[in-house]
């Protein structure tokens, strides 16, 4: 990451390819139903206490994940495309505990049909400005691989 000043905006792209042992309807779902939402969104160690989702262009995603030290990071915005069972988009903020956006992002999630199983592509872009901004941008990596790795294990228990 580079060094820039503290007020210049910063951008990380994270880009990642999975194969579920599910079938695409079934990981779909996890991506466009709250209550599977809830279970895994989120790196490993954190939790999910509210969260909202109206999958249909426009419709509200909301959540907020709980680190393990107990604190909440909110994330609101918008599913910008849903294209059941192959694809969807969000657009999404992440707020600081005033509720001001700290980080903006756009998630785009494909899913194909593997033989009964789901290739997953998924590509977050995230950015933003300050010293929050960056500790957050510094995590992405690792913090989608923790969550695509939760994704594997929910998407076993959605019927």
């Amino acid at each position: 990451m580079s060094t820039a000043p503290a007020g210049q905006r910063r951008e990380y792209t994270v880009n990642a390819v999975r194969l579920y042992d599910a079938p695409r309807e079934r990981v779909f779902a996890a991506w466009t139903r709250a209550e599977h939402l809830a279970h895994w969104f989120g790196p490993r160690g954190f939790t999910i206490h509210s969260c909202e989702a109206d999958a249909r262009t426009g419709g509200l995603f909301r959540l907020c994940m709980r680190s393990p030290e107990g604190k909440d990071y909110w994330v609101r915005g918008s599913f910008r495309e849903v294209a059941p069972p192959g694809r969807v988009v969000i657009h999404c903020f992440a707020d600081d505990a005033r509720g001001m956006p700290r980080l903006e992002e756009v998630i785009t999630v494909s899913l194909a049909d593997q033989g009964g199983k789901t290739r997953l592509t998924l590509q977050a872009t995230a950015a933003g400005a300050g010293p929050e901004a960056a500790a957050m941008l510094s995590g992405m990596e690792q913090g989608w691989s923790e969550t695509l790795d939760r994704l594997r294990e929910r998407s076993r228990a959605i019927t």
